[in-house]
C-alpha cells in the first residue's frame, strides 16, 4: 500500500507542483477563512467579561433596575442582618482626550481595594481618577467627556493590568454620580456572598428578591455575558455559514483534481489492477490523495487563519458595535477547539469531494483502462436526466423554505441553499453542451475548437463551471440581499427622518450606549426663533425574557404632527392615541419576531420601582437594531423615571426658517458642551456609512470565495493543458500558430467564465430569495423588499469574467511552449 501511494499518488503530485499548489491553496484558504472567522468572532464578540466586570472582584449576585437602582434601596439592603457584602456601581462610557471610547466605572475605591501602582491608600482627591496603564501615568491630567460635558481629571493611580480586559477609567462613586447625572441612583448593586455560600447563589437570589422593589431585577453575576452570547448566536452562526462558502468552492476543485488524477492515470490503474490490486485498494489510494490535500492544506490554513483573524477581528468588532453591544475585543488566542473543527472541515470536505472519483478508480476494469473518453460520454448521455434532478432540487428548496425555524435557526433555509447549489451543479453539463453549440462560430476556428474541447471533456469542464458558478451564485445572492436591504433602509429613512436637525452627545454611537444631553440645552434649543418643536428621545438598554432590548420614549404629539412612522401591524391613529393615554406601546418588527408577540398582546416592563403592563398597539418597521425596540410616550416614561434627560433631540424648524442661520444658533446654544448636530441629509449619509461598514466582513468573505474559484480555474486549466498535450501537439503539426493555440485556450477560459456567470446569476437570484425571505427573516426579523442592484452586480460580474480570462493566460503560455515533436514522441 505504501509503495502504491508513493509511486501512483505522491510522485505525480510532486511532479505536477502547479496543480498541487493551487489545490492546496484552495483548501488552505477555505480552512483559513473558517478558522479566522471563529477566532475573530470569539475575540470581538465572544468575550464580554470586560474591565467593568473584572475590576470589582469576586461578586456573586447583581441587582439592576431600568433607570438605576435608588440609593435608598441600597441603604435598606445594607441594614439587613445578613452575612453578605453589598457594593454599588455606576457604569458609563467616557471619551478620553476626544478620541477613544473607554468604559467608566464609579466604585467605592476603598471597599473594592483597587490594586494600583504607588500608594494604595492615597486619599481620593477632587476629580481624581484611576486608569489602566495605556491611558496615562500617575500625576497626568486626562480630559474626559461624559455625556455632553468635558472635564479634566488628575490620574491618582494606575490599575494593575492583571485585573483588566481592555482599558478602564475608575473614579470614586460620589464623583461618578455627579458627572453622570445619576441623581441618587446607581447602575448596579453587587452582592458578595460568604465563602461557604458561594454554591448557593440561586437560594440567595430568592432570599433577597422580596427586599427589592417590583421593578428591580436580581440575578447571578455573569448572566449578562450569557445573554449577550445568546443574542449574538444568530449573527455568529450566519458568519460561520458564510465562511464555509470558500471551502465549498474548494470541494469542487478537489473533485476536479482527483478526477483528473484518475483520468490521467487510467493506464497505470489498469496495470496495477491487472497484477492483482483490489478495487478497495485503488479507492483508498485516491482517497489518500484527497487526505493529503485535506491535511496539508488544512494545516497551512490554520497558520494563515491565525494571521487573517487579526484583520477580521476589526471588521467583526465594527459590526458588533454597530448592531448589538459594546464589546472590547480581547487578544486573539489560538483556540484548539476551533482549530480542530476547521481542520476537520477541510479534511472532511476533501474526502467527500474525492469519494466519487476515488470509487471510479476502484471500479475501472483493466480491459477498459485506456478508454479515456468513456466517462465523458456517459456524462453527456446522462445530462438530460440530471436536468430533471436539478428541477427536483429547486422544488425541494422551495418546500424547505416553508419550514419554520428549528431551535431558533433557519435550518430549512440553509438546506434549501445547498439544494439550489446542487441544482446549479447538475445543470452545468447541459449548459456547456448547449452553449458550446450556440457559440461555436463567434470567434472562428478558435472558438469552435474551444467549445468542442469543453464539451468533449465534459467531466472536468462541468466541475470547473460548477465551482465558479457556486462562488458567483453566492456573490450574486449576497449582493442582491445586501443591495435590497440597503435600498429598503434608504426608503425607510426617507419616511423616518423628518426632522431638520438631530442632536446627540459627541462620540461613537453604539446600540447599548445612551449618553444624555442636558435638559438646559433642550430648553434653550426649544426657545430659539425658527424652532417649531423639539422631540426629546430617551433610550435605555433593558432585558426582556433574557435578551437585550432598547426601551425608548419620544414625544408622541410631535410624531403625530411631523412624523411619518409606518406601522406593519395596527392602526396608526389608534396606536398614537393609546400611547398618549399611557396604556399602550408600539414595538419594532425585530422585537415582535424574536419574542413572538403581536398587536393586542401585553408586555410587563421593569420601569424604576414598578413593573407596569402595556398593550401592544402597533408593530413598526425598523432597521436600526436587531435586538428590537419598545416605544413609550415620554410623559409615561417620566411618570416612572422622573428627571431623566434626553439621549437625542430631533429639532423641527418652521417652514420659513433660515436653516443655515438656525444651525448656527443651535450650535451657539449648547457651547461649550460636546454635542454633534446632524442635518437631515447628513444623518442619512451617516446611517449608510454605518450600514456599509457593517457588511464589510460579508464582502470580504465573498471576495475570498471568488479568489479561490478563479485560481482553481487557472490550476484546473493547467492540468487540462498537460492532459491534452497530444491534441495541442497535433494542432501545431497541422499548422496552428502559437497565437491560435493561445486563442483557443483563452476562448476556453472565456467560455468557462460565461457559462459560470449564466449559471451563477440564475442560481444566485434564487438563493437571494431564500436569503431575504427565509434566512434573514428567521434570523433577524427584518422585512426586506427585493431590489436588484444592477450597476453593482454588472461591475462585479465583469470583474470576475475578466479575472477568469486572465486566469487562462498562464495555461495558454504553457500550451504554446509545448514542443510538438517531444509531445508526439511521448505519446
Amino acid at each position: 500500500m505504501i509503495r502504491l501511494l508513493q509511486r501512483l499518488i505522491l510522485r505525480p503530485l510532486l511532479a505536477d507542483w502547479g496543480r498541487t499548489g493551487v489545490t492546496l491553496m484552495s483548501i488552505a484558504l477555505g480552512v483559513a477563512v473558517i478558522f479566522a472567522m471563529d477566532l475573530a468572532s470569539e475575540a470581538a464578540a465572544g468575550s464580554f467579561k470586560t474591565s467593568m466586570e473584572t475590576v470589582s472582584g469576586p461578586d456573586d449576585i447583581e441587582i439592576l433596575a431600568t433607570g438605576g437602582v435608588p440609593v435608598a434601596v441600597l441603604g435598606k439592603l445594607m441594614q439587613l442582618p445578613l452575612p453578605v457584602k453589598f457594593s454599588a456601581r455606576i457604569e458609563d462610557y467616557a471619551i478620553v482626550n476626544g478620541k477613544r471610547n473607554v468604559p467608566l466605572v464609579g466604585v467605592d475605591v476603598y471597599a473594592n481595594a483597587l490594586e494600583v501602582e504607588g500608594d494604595a491608600g492615597v486619599a481620593v482627591e477632587l476629580h481624581g481618577i484611576f486608569v489602566s496603564e495605556s491611558l496615562g501615568a500617575r500625576g497626568d491630567l486626562l480630559s474626559l467627556q461624559v455625556n455632553d460635558e468635558v472635564r479634566e481629571y488628575k490620574i491618582i493611580g494606575v490599575i494593575n493590568a492583571k485585573q483588566l480586559t481592555g482599558d478602564l477609567v475608575a473614579m470614586d462613586l460620589e464623583d461618578a454620580e455627579a458627572v453622570t447625572g445619576r441623581r441618587d441612583r446607581v447602575d448596579r448593586v453587587l452582592v458578595s456572598l460568604p465563602a461557604g455560600e458561594k454554591e448557593n447563589v440561586e437560594g440567595w437570589v430568592e432570599r433577597l428578591r422580596p427586599e427589592l422593589p417590583e421593578g428591580a431585577t436580581i440575578r447571578p453575576v455573569g448572566a449578562r455575558t450569557e445573554e449577550n452570547r445568546k443574542m449574538l448566536a444568530a449573527f455568529r452562526w450566519n458568519l460561520r455559514i458564510l465562511s464555509y462558502i470558500a471551502l465549498m468552492v474548494g470541494a469542487f476543485l478537489i473533485y476536479n483534481t482527483i478526477s483528473v488524477s484518475v483520468v490521467r492515470r487510467r493506464a497505470e490503474i489498469g496495470l496495477v489492477r491487472a497484477v492483482g490490486a483490489t478495487k478497495a485498494l485503488m479507492t483508498w489510494a485516491f482517497l489518500s490523495e484527497a487526505m493529503f490535500f485535506g491535511v496539508i492544506g488544512g494545516l497551512l490554513g490554520l497558520a494563515a487563519g491565525r494571521l487573517l483573524a487579526e484583520g477580521a477581528v476589526k471588521l467583526v468588532e465594527l459590526t458588533v458595535q454597530a448592531l448589538y453591544v459594546s464589546s472590547v475585543a480581547s487578544p486573539i488566542r489560538f483556540d484548539p477547539g476551533a482549530a480542530a473543527l476547521s481542520l476537520a472541515a477541510g479534511i472532511g470536505v476533501s474526502l467527500v469531494a474525492a469519494l466519487a472519483p476515488a470509487l471510479e478508480a476502484g471500479q475501472i476494469p483493466p480491459t477498459e483502462a485506456m478508454a479515456r473518453g468513456r466517462i465523458d460520454t456517459q456524462l453527456k448521455e446522462a445530462s438530460g436526466r440530471r436536468l430533471w434532478v436539478a428541477l427536483g432540487m429547486v422544488i425541494a428548496a422551495g418546500l424547505l423554505s416553508l419550514l419554520p425555524p428549528i431551535a431558533g435557526k433557519p435550518l430549512g433555509g440553509y438546506v434549501a441553499t445547498l439544494a439550489l447549489v446542487a441544482a446549479a451543479s447538475l445543470s452545468a453539463p447541459s449548459l456547456i453542451q448547449f452553449g458550446a453549440r450556440r457559440l461555436a462560430g463567434v470567434g472562428g476556428v478558435k472558438s469552435l475548437l474551444a467549445g468542442r474541447s469543453l464539451a468533449g471533456a465534459l467531466r472536468r469542464s462541468s466541475v470547473l463551471v460548477a465551482a465558479l458558478a457556486t462562488a458567483i451564485g453566492m456573490m450574486t445572492s449576497v449582493g442582491i440581499m445586501v443591495g435590497s436591504f440597503r435600498e429598503t433602509m434608504l426608503t425607510w429613512l426617507d419616511g423616518q427622518i423628518r426632522a431638520d436637525f438631530y442632536l446627540r452627545p459627541a462620540g461613537t454611537a453604539a446600540m447599548d450606549r445612551h449618553p444624555s444631553i442636558s435638559d438646559d440645552v433642550a430648553r434653550r434649543v426649544e426657545a430659539l426663533p425658527g424652532v417649531a418643536a423639539v422631540d426629546r428621545f430617551r433610550a435605555y438598554s433593558i432585558r426582556y425574557h433574557g435578551l437585550p432590548v432598547t426601551l425608548a420614549a419620544g414625544d408622541v404629539r410631535a410624531q403625530m404632527r411631523y412624523g411619518r412612522t409606518s406601522l406593519k401591524s395596527g392602526d396608526k391613529d389608534e396606536a398614537m392615541r393609546a400611547m398618549l393615554a399611557g396604556e399602550a406601546v408600539i414595538v419594532s418588527e425585530p422585537f415582535s419576531e424574536k419574542h413572538h408577540v403581536r398587536v393586542g398582546d401585553r408586555l410587563e416592563l421593569p420601569l424604576g420601582a414598578a413593573r407596569p403592563s402595556f398593550r401592544i398597539a402597533g408593530i413598526y418597521f425598523d432597521y436600526t437594531s436587531e435586538n428590537g425596540y419598545i416605544i413609550l410616550d415620554q410623559a409615561v416614561l417620566r411618570k416612572y423615571l422622573p428627571g431623566d434627560e434626553a439621549s437625542n433631540l430631533a429639532v423641527y424648524a418652521e417652514p420659513d426658517a433660515d436653516r443655515v442661520k438656525l444651525r448656527g444658533l443651535i450650535e451657539a446654544s449648547y457651547a461649550p458642551r460636546r454635542i454633534t448636530v446632524f442635518e437631515n441629509g447628513a444623518l442619512r449619509r451617516e446611517a449608510i456609512r454605518i450600514f456599509d461598514q457593517t457588511f464589510a466582513v460579508t464582502y470580504a468573505l465573498e471576495a475570498v470565495a471568488i479568489f479561490v474559484a478563479v485560481m482553481g480555474v487557472a490550476g484546473a486549466m493547467l492540468a487540462l493543458i498537460i492532459d491534452r498535450r497530444r491534441e495541442i501537439g497535433l494542432l501545431r503539426f497541422l499548422g496552428a500558430s502559437a497565437g491560435q493555440v493561445r486563442g483557443i485556450i483563452l476562448f476556453e477560459a472565456g467560455f468557462i467564465g460565461l457559462f459560470s456567470q449564466v449559471l451563477g446569476v440564475a442560481s444566485g437570484a434564487l438563493l437571494s430569495l431564500v436569503l431575504i425571505y427565509v434566512i434573514n427573516k428567521q434570523s433577524f426579523g427584518w422585512t426586506i423588499e427585493f431590489h436588484l442592484p444592477v450597476a453593482a452586480m454588472l461591475g462585479a460580474l465583469t470583474f470576475v469574467f475578466v479575472a477568469t480570462v486572465i486566469a487562462g493566460l498562464y495555461p495558454a503560455r504553457v500550451a504554446v511552449r509545448l514542443n510538438p515533436i517531444e509531445v508526439m514522441h511521448d505519446e
